[in-house]
């Protein structure tokens, strides 16, 4: 995605998800693709729609022969999600780390602040369970991966893993993120992490 198409949040360090962007263009493509637009498919599904949007997604396949990625789109629209204007970053960084996860909130806001410190290209987008931090792609994410731990992973392609690195078998399986390291305590961030770190933003330039 080019850097003229990221859209900030307003009030918020954050940046609005790229598949935002993606969905937006499913909607417009919906009446060349299936022959309705978005308002006419949500009455269709809210007069004659199942419940559920599990439900919903195969009703639509089956019944009106919508492929699986619209029939998914259709039935988050019709549930009232989805949307650019829908999109609460702050809030999903908060539910993430809520409860015993609350510890590692400090972690996490170091972790952010050495990624914004890379470059002013940084972008960082929360999803439901991590953080990804874009430049031109995902170079890393922060993900609490349980009360006690963050992984950060790094996109490094098929760099060997040394010494805190872990290799995550992303690359033999064409994901982006390849390696990460664990991180339980503040002296874990570290001379090294900063040093994978910036690799990871450099080899996205």
């Amino acid at each position: 995605m080019a850097k003229g198409k990221w859209q900030a949040v307003a009030g918020t360090r954050y940046h609005l998800h790229p598949a935002y962007a993606m969905e937006a263009a499913f909607i417009r493509n919906l009446p060349e693709k299936t022959g309705k637009s978005l308002k006419h498919w949500l009455a269709i599904i809210r007069e004659d729609g199942p419940a559920s949007a599990k439900e919903c997604v195969q009703w639509l396949k089956d019944q009106h022969g919508v492929s699986t990625n619209y029939a998914r789109l259709l039935a988050q629209q019709a549930e009232g999600g989805g949307g650019a204007e829908n999109y609460d970053p702050q809030a999903l960084v908060v539910a993430m780390f809520a409860g015993k996860k609350a510890a590692l909130l400090p972690l996490y806001e170091k972790l952010q602040q050495l990624a914004f410190a890379l470059g002013d290209d940084v972008k960082a987008c929360p999803t439901k369970t991590f953080v990804p931090l874009y430049r031109q792609h995902v170079f890393a994410q922060i993900k609490p991966t349980s009360n006690t731990r963050i992984d950060l992973g790094l996109a490094l392609g098929d760099l060997p893993a040394t010494g805190r690195l872990l290799d995550t078998g992303g690359f033999a399986k064409r994901d982006r993120i390849t390696h990460r390291i664990a991180v339980s305590r503040a002296d874990e961030i570290d001379a090294e992490l900063v040093e994978w770190l910036a690799r990871a933003y450099a080899l996205d330039a």
